[in-house]
């Protein structure tokens, strides 16, 4: 029941957390901003339209949407949200974690590439250079948490009590600084790369799903909405502890994603986009980051 309950909080909140950031951006920038629910209506309007695929692809341009949507479900039941272990845990989770949307990542830019066009293949080109950099951060983080928690699992990285931050706050501290830059990245977020634009020669992710209509392409925003859901819930559970119930974890993980979804929001209305070579400095120095705090751990 409580898997069910992760999973249904996934589902249902995601697109919110695409309205909180929307928001936060309008209100920054002096606008009434669309309304919340706005994500929600998109799907929705989606999956009530046909959809158009091109003679030239196959059986892998469908298949990159249907993994966007199973890989966020599968990775969210690897975390504690609901309860003091996860519904799917054990020891080296993290590793599965990672290369689960690794795998979703190898899926989407598969199907981009099956289209033949070299504007799609330059999209996938850029998205997978990135990743390779931003999961080096990942690692050193889980590397540091390993060592503060006393496990090398999600559950236990995420059930952690308060005495860690009072004896290992900086570590803490600098791993989630470094994990924050990483949910930008994986998600395609400013200052890395901008869900709204449009223009050919920036674009990264939204380049990639270009042929993509209908239910196919519906799938692909619910599966980014949950991805960035439970990027932002890993980062919350670090820093909240569990208390065991679901009626008291569930409200504060959403909650605190919500909140991350504000910071996002401030995030993208004060930053511009980076130039693409300024990018990869930025992944490393997060790498740098996360790497700091292993050392800290380790003295």
């Amino acid at each position: 029941m409580r898997g069910l309950a992760q999973l249904l909080l996934v589902l249902v909140a995601s697109p919110l957390l695409l309205g909180v950031i929307n928001r936060t951006k309008a209100i920054m920038a002096g606008r009434r901003g669309q309304p919340l629910f706005q994500a929600y209506w998109d799907i929705a309007k989606l999956f009530r339209k046909g959809s158009v695929i091109s003679l030239t692809t196959t059986w892998i341009f469908l298949l990159g949407p249907a993994v966007a949507i199973v890989v966020p479900l599968l990775a969210s039941l690897m975390l504690p949200l609901a309860a003091p272990r996860a519904p799917i845990a054990f020891t080296g989770d993290v590793i599965v974690f990672v290369y689960l949307f690794a795998l979703s990542r190898f899926c989407t830019t598969a199907a981009a590439l099956d289209t033949g066009s070299a504007f799609e293949g330059m999209g996938a080109a850029r998205e997978l250079t990135f990743a390779a950099l931003a999961e080096p951060a990942l690692f050193f983080g889980f590397l540091a948490l390993a060592r503060v928690s006393g496990g090398i699992s999600l559950t236990s990285f995420m059930t952690m009590d308060g005495s860690h931050w009072r004896s290992a706050s900086a570590a803490l501290v600098l791993v989630i600084a470094s994990w924050f830059l990483v949910l930008l990245a994986e998600n395609s977020r400013v200052p890395f790369d901008d869900p709204n634009t449009h223009l050919e020669l920036t674009m990264i992710h939204e380049v990639m799903v270009l042929d993509h209509s209908g239910p196919a392409f519906g799938f692909i925003l619910w599966g980014a909405a949950m991805k960035l859901f439970v990027y932002c819930a890993l980062i919350v559970g670090v820093i909240l502890p569990t208390s065991g119930s679901p009626l008291v974890d569930l409200p504060a993980i959403l909650g605190g994603v919500l909140l991350v979804g504000v910071v996002i929001g401030l995030v993208e209305s004060g930053m511009a986009r980076l130039r693409l070579v300024r990018v990869p400095q930025l992944l490393v120095t997060a790498s740098l980051v996360a790497g700091f705090a292993v050392v800290l751990v380790l003295r």
